[in-house]
């Protein structure tokens, strides 16, 4: 259906998962200013409200506030300096998060001239289980795929072998 409008394999096995685990009728806040996944959610029929650009380590309003019965966690949580405190503000019941992985042949992304695109954390799969664990949430399911860049060189073939990606589904407890 939506399989020429994806502008990567990570969109569509993301709206797939989310699909398996979330219906339409629930109501979504995404972390993150509005992007072309969150238009993606709402083309697949979501109500979905982003929040505002604010700063998630400092401001945490939008999800105190938030009305919305599921959190969407979408390649942010490396960008925080602080997850821990963002995961116990949210207030809905049920989260999708997704993060890149980290890879052992590659370095921390850092943007040299966008001080927001930048990873602070890269996450092994164990490190954010536990943290989803200490900060009350129950792991429902998750699953991991590669990504494959159309480039010649050793760290690219390493990428069709290696899972860059790490998307779970999480209930608060």
């Amino acid at each position: 259906m939506y399989e020429k409008t994806f502008p990567n394999k990570r969109f569509k096995l993301t709206l797939e998962f989310l699909q398996k685990h979330i219906k339409p009728s629930e109501t979504i806040l995404d972390l993150g200013v509005e992007n072309p996944f969150s238009k993606i959610m709402k083309e697949a029929g979501y109500a979905v409200t982003n929040t505002t650009g604010e700063d998630l380590d400092f401001n945490q309003n939008s999800l105190q506030q938030s009305q919305e019965t599921v959190v969407t966690a979408l390649e942010i949580f490396e960008h925080l300096l602080n997850p821990f405190v963002v995961l116990n503000q949210i207030k809905a019941n049920k989260l999708i998060i997704s993060i890149p992985l980290r890879l052992w042949f590659s370095p921390a992304y850092r943007s040299k001239t966008d001080m927001w695109d930048r990873h602070y954390h890269e996450f092994e799969d164990w490190q954010l289980d536990w943290l989803l664990e200490k900060t009350g949430w129950k792991i429902i399911d998750r699953q991991q795929w590669t990504n494959p860049v159309k480039k010649i060189g050793i760290r690219p073939l390493l990428r069709y072998f290696t899972n860059r990606y790490y998307i779970v589904y999480a209930e608060r407890i």
